[in-house]
């Protein structure tokens, strides 16, 4: 009985660690106040740059996905119906978390019917992701206001509806 005693005292402190630290993680209200852009400069897949300069005075959507995780390919719909309907007040930036071949994406983004710019995780792309911020999770968006302030960010897949409350 002693044992069980011992053993309960050391596993329950730390499944409530663990409980809080992913409570934390994966709290919708969980955006940190005033985060601004960060300086940014990318390159996408048609050789189009992307960076402070063309995004100014618009919405920005950055979307962290990869061909293999299933909730990425559900909100793709929603990113191309998003930015067919609002792409004159909003820039969306598909950010390709995997390293794959140019062509396998081009074949991948053609059938979905993506209408928005694909960044891949180039060497020259990689260290600009990670100025937005860490990536735990798949699919992960990060929403800014025209003035650069950092609206809201999801871990998960999210719906047009949502998309469209954070730019209102």
């Amino acid at each position: 009985m002693k044992k069980i005693f011992i053993i309960l005292a050391i596993i329950l402190p730390l499944s409530i660690v663990y409980a809080i630290t992913l409570g934390g993680i994966f709290s919708k209200n969980s955006t940190p106040k005033n985060i601004q852009l960060p300086q940014f400069s990318v390159v996408d897949m048609n050789g189009k740059i992307h960076n402070n300069e063309t995004v100014k005075g618009k919405y920005l959507v950055v979307n962290f996905w990869a061909t293999w995780c299933p909730p990425c390919l559900k909100e793709i719909p929603a990113f191309v119906d998003f930015y067919d309907k609002h792409s004159d007040k909003v820039e969306l930036l598909g950010m390709d978390y995997e390293q794959v071949n140019i062509d396998k994406i081009t074949d991948f983004t053609d059938s979905f019917m993506v209408n928005y710019p694909i960044i891949l995780s180039s060497d020259k792309n990689r260290a600009e992701f990670e100025k937005f911020g860490k990536v735990v999770g798949m699919p992960t968006t990060y929403i800014y206001a025209p003035d650069g302030a950092l609206i809201n960010h999801y871990i998960g897949e999210i719906n047009i509806k949502t998309l469209e409350e954070a730019i209102r």
